[in-house]
């Protein structure tokens, strides 16, 4: 039982359907027990839950309808005791777990690249691999030799496809279960929990960032791959919560500076209703303006948008706007 009354509340959609883990999946029918409000409600959406779906056609499970899936992946609680630069990793990781259920039945769905669902959840069990080894968290699976002078795009991309053919041999619940313990085991490090041991410098994926940064660069990829399951599954997933997303965003646009570098041509890069840089020169007048909706830029630098698709407002140089714009998308790694 638990005698956080308001905790419960937000979980009640989850429990709906049965998306919550295992530990809340024991306290919250602790909470129902001697909470009749919030056992009402919990019935009131069970019920609607019941009715949305309709019966089972030939044999078939019913599924919660989208709107439902998407409240309950906004209700996920935050890890307790996580840090602040964590917190995002942390929220994706929960979202991914809300959504999984979802595959039951359907793990063979195309996705994206030539993944199949099951290969994609595979995928970010390799993606987590390099900060949890930096981390001293053992891998799942022993990485094969590397060639003498391969570069780290090649050494990742072998990586990602070992990990998913391992895991194509396995069920997809055991992969589940090793993506959930590897996720458990990064968010339970002391790197997770203290940003001063996460403020130490470390290379991985070719980049040079503090712990902290590569803790967000992972909630980034979970969040991008979450998103990627749920439009192939035909399920809407809502971008990260404004104060994640915000992390995303600030991330992302400081690695997009350092790509372009101090002799490209300075553009003024605005993020709809919030942050701008400057981006480029220092020592010449802007000569461009761009402005790109938060997600719609994360979704660039992710490799979802090209260059030419991603909805923008542009004013000034359109090849200045555009270097900056094809600088993003050539980011993409997911």
């Amino acid at each position: 039982m638990t005698d956080n009354h308001d905790g419960v509340r937000d979980l009640l959609a989850a429990w709906a359907f049965g998306a919550l883990p295992p530990a809340e999946g024991r306290t919250v029918p602790g909470h129902l027990a001697e909470c009749e409000a919030c056992a009402a409600e919990a019935e009131r959406l069970r019920e609607t839950v019941r009715l949305l779906d309709g019966p089972a056609s030939n044999g078939a499970h019913a599924r919660p309808t989208p709107d439902i899936v998407s409240f309950a992946l906004r209700a996920r609680p935050a890890v307790p005791g996580v840090a602040a630069h964590a917190a995002p990793y942390a929220a994706a990781v929960a979202g991914l777990k809300a959504l999984l259920p979802e595959a039951d039945g359907r793990w063979g769905t195309p996705v994206v690249h030539d993944w199949d669902v099951h290969a994609t959840l595979a995928h970010l069990l390799a993606a987590d691999e390099p900060l949890a080894g930096r981390l001293g968290i053992a891998a799942r699976l022993p990485a094969s030799p590397v060639p003498e002078g391969a570069s780290w795009e090649d050494a990742w991309n072998r990586r990602s496809a070992d990990v998913i053919e391992h895991e194509h041999g396995r069920s997809p619940e055991e992969t589940v279960a090793d993506w959930s313990a590897q996720a458990a085991a990064l968010l339970a490090s002391p790197e997770a929990r203290d940003p001063q041991l996460a403020a130490t410098a470390t290379t991985l994926m070719g980049v040079r960032l503090p712990v902290a940064d590569h803790f967000v660069v992972r909630a980034f990829e979970v969040w991008i791959h979450t998103d990627d399951i749920g439009r192939a599954l035909g399920l809407a997933v809502p971008p990260p919560p404004a104060e994640h997303l915000g992390q995303l965003v600030r991330l992302a646009a400081r690695i997009l500076g350092l790509a372009l570098g101090p002799a490209a041509p300075p553009v003024l890069f605005a993020i709809d209703g919030g942050p701008q840089w400057v981006l480029g020169s220092e020592d010449e007048p802007v000569r461009a303006e761009l402005a790109l909706d938060p997600v719609d830029f994360c979704l660039l630098v992710g490799g979802r948008y090209t260059p030419e698709e991603v909805p923008r407002g542009t004013s000034g140089d359109e090849g200045a706007a555009r270097n900056v714009l094809e600088r993003a998308a050539s980011l993409a790694w997911l």
